[in-house]
């Protein structure tokens, strides 16, 4: 598909972003950590604590892959105990919230009918790209859009190729659009935090107008240091590398795909996508032997994609493509980290603006008084000094040429004449430097 033409559907990631599992290697240290963690829920005998059916399902076991372990881990800063506790947790809210039966696409598609939310295209890492639109908002606030934004983000995991474990997030807030509560937005923030760790890679915001600035300065508190550190405001994420211009949509986000959501085309076409995955890494997952601990770059089959080189939604990829997406993830992730601070993160309020401008404006009267009162004092002293210099000047213009006059009586009338015009000066500057010189 040509990047010029009319695009509906979700696109799909190139073959392969890594040549080989970016998590395959562990420090002595860090494996035996995971050992630990691995140890404790591989029995068989193994129950979810306080569960009157604790004993773990097969969609569970699948979840709780090698690489969901790490995750874990590394958020809970390598404290297995800590870990452990978030697994269990985190298992028992996926229950709870209603992943396994209640939450279909049919509960949810009401959500999904502006295109508000959205999944699309994939950074130059491999990260899918999540849209969110909040002009576009139809419905009232209730628990189904907490939902629906968690099911957005359960997609994004089923499209993520082999190698690749967080989203990209891109929130576009042109336009007049309805916030939701604080009390929901901490909810959320609160759920991506607690249940989705390291799954968060990247968090872009444009168009944000004043009084968005507010509510992040309410929300960010909630956002541990980790999390705010990956939100980028007002970012061009196309001249920054981020995205490749043929992955990201046209328009406000500056990139080659002229994308219109049509919900029908859209919807049927995500949801295939997702299902083929999940389909075709469960098969594998069970012929791996169907337990806890599975890596995920093995039953995505990365070994595989790393050996292709075509791919793309029909779209021609070259070798140079591939190289680039292979790059090193951590010299990415440090390109990314030390991109220019934007504006924005400046999230001081109108009020407070104006009325430190107006503290400055009161300060600034004393300080132009001394720097007026300065110069007029230094003119004055110049021109006293001006007219002193002049009045001895003239004192020794008369010394000199009495004394001259002395010391040239009795010469010959040609001299005395050369000695009278240099005296006078008469051509000007060089005459009289040459006079000067002369009666020295």
């Amino acid at each position: 598909m040509s990047t010029a033409e009319k695009c509906h559907t979700p696109l799909k990631p190139l073959s392969s972003y890594h040549v080989s599992d970016p998590r395959a290697k562990l420090s002595e240290s860090e494996q035996k950590m995971y050992d630990e963690v691995l140890a404790h829920f591989s029995p068989d005998s193994y129950a979810l604590p306080g569960l009157e059916k604790g004993d773990l399902t097969d969609q569970e076991k699948f979840w709780l892959s090698r690489d969901c372990i790490l995750r874990f881990l590394r958020a809970s800063k390598w404290k297995t105990a800590t870990a452990i506790t978030r697994v269990e947790a985190t298992l028992k809210w996926r229950r709870e919230f209603g992943w396994y039966d209640s939450i279909t696409p049919e509960l949810i598609e009401p959500e999904a009918q502006t295109g508000k939310e959205l999944t699309f295209g994939f950074d130059a890492t491999g990260k899918p790209g999540l849209y969110m639109v909040p002009s576009r908002q139809n419905t009232e606030e209730s628990p189904r859009q907490i939902q629906f934004a968690f099911w957005m983000v359960e997609r994004c995991i089923d499209l993520m190729p082999p190698g690749v474990e967080n989203l990209a997030l891109l929130i576009d807030f042109a336009q007049r659009s309805k916030n939701p509560s604080i009390g929901t937005a901490r909810q959320v923030v609160h759920i991506l935090q607690e249940h989705y760790p390291e799954r968060l890679g990247l968090a872009c915001a444009i168009n944000i107008p004043f009084f968005i600035h507010a509510f992040f300065r309410i929300v960010l508190p909630f956002v541990d240091p980790i999390t705010r550190n990956k939100l980028k405001f007002n970012q061009d994420v196309v001249a920054d590398g981020l995205f490749k211009p043929d992955m990201i949509m046209n328009g406000s986000w500056g990139g080659e795909r002229d994308f219109e959501y049509d919900h029908d085309k859209y919807w049927k076409a995500l949801l295939k996508q997702s299902e083929d995955n999940v389909t075709k890494w469960t098969k594998r997952w069970r012929e791996l032997g169907a337990k806890i601990g599975i890596s995920e770059w093995d039953y995505k089959g990365g070994d595989e994609a790393a050996e292709e080189v075509d791919g793309g939604n029909d779209d021609d990829v070259d070798d140079d493509d591939i190289a680039d997406a292979g790059e090193d993830e951590e010299k990415r992730e440090e390109k990314i980290s030390v991109l220019p601070v934007i504006p924005a993160l400046d999230l001081e309020t109108e009020s407070e603006k104006k009325k430190d401008a107006e503290d400055e404006k009161k300060k600034e009267p004393a300080k132009d008084f001394e720097k007026k009162e300065e110069p007029q004092t230094e003119k004055k002293e110049s021109a006293e000094t001006l007219e002193q210099k002049r009045a001895e000047d003239d004192k020794k213009d008369t010394v000199v040429q009495s004394t001259t006059t002395a010391a040239v009586a009795g010469q010959d009338s040609n001299a005395g004449g050369a000695v009278a015009t240099s005296g006078s000066g008469g051509d000007g500057g060089a005459g009289g430097g040459d006079g000067g010189g002369a009666a020295e």
